[in-house]
């Protein structure tokens, strides 16, 4: 793995009116990482992840991508990451292979290896036999396995994945933690957003918890045990204040009572 960072974080602050979501986030994250990124509701995950991907461009400090810098190079970086986001909207009236082609296009693509790759994706998928099927026919999990592919179909160096295996099924979503770990053996960069904390476990080399627009922890799950807790869910608990909540689960049984 190289030791010259892929993307640098430098200072990265972003308010909404008086709110102030990121308070000058600071990260270098090397060639081959998969980064899990994980924190509660609010804590400012999703405004790292748009901005890491060029969705929302005012903002404070500095982001560069491979030597290129957000604020003046924005295409540039886009052209470096696939996205697959938290909560999508699919074309359903589109096929898969329409869908694709659309996004490839997008990327750029030859035709010819638009294709080839789109129909090869869609079979190791498991939806080999539904390449032209409106997609306003598709179950969730169905959905969900297309916009996985649509956010690697251009072969990116950084792929964003947040909540990626919603929807899926058991197979398809040990399919998946394997294709990250390959993907990141072939030296893409990964950050993955989830709440799921055991497969943040199984597939992160390096976690990223955040809390209040802060990095409050950063490490090998492996080390963040050893100065925290036993499991990934019980260091969260501790750095974000769970663990001093007031038994919201007694107050949601003794609602019956």
């Amino acid at each position: 793995m190289s030791t010259a960072p892929l993307i640098q974080i430098k200072n990265l602050t972003k308010s909404y009116g008086s709110k102030q979501v990121l308070k000058g986030l600071t990260l270098d994250i090397l060639p081959g990482q998969v980064i899990g990124y994980i924190g509660p509701n609010g804590a400012g995950k999703s405004t790292t992840v748009k901005i890491l991907t060029g969705l929302i461009p005012d903002f404070e400090g500095e982001l560069i991508v491979d030597g290129y810098n957000m604020n003046t190079n924005p295409l540039e970086i886009k052209r470096l990451i696939g996205y697959v986001p938290e909560n999508a909207e699919i074309y359903e009236v589109l096929t898969p292979m329409e869908y694709l082609d659309f996004v490839g296009k997008l990327y750029e693509l030859e035709e010819d290896v638009l294709t080839e790759r789109s129909q090869k994706l869609l079979t190791a998928f498991g939806l080999g036999a539904n390449l032209n099927d409106r997609m306003d026919t598709f179950s969730k999990g169905m959905k969900q396995k297309v916009l996985l592919i649509s956010g690697i179909i251009h072969n990116p160096r950084i792929i964003v994945l947040d909540e990626p295996l919603s929807g899926l099924d058991a197979n398809a979503v040990i399919m998946v933690k394997e294709l990250i770990i390959r993907l990141s053996a072939e030296g893409k960069t990964i950050f993955y957003c989830s709440h799921m904390m055991d497969v943040v476990e199984k597939v992160s080399d390096r976690i990223l918890l955040i809390n209040k627009g802060e990095i409050v922890a950063d490490g090998t799950f492996e080390s963040l045990k050893q100065n925290h807790s036993d499991t990934l869910e019980q260091i969260f608990a501790k750095l974000t204040g769970r663990d001093e909540s007031n038994h919201e689960t007694d107050d949601i049984m003794n609602a019956f009572d």
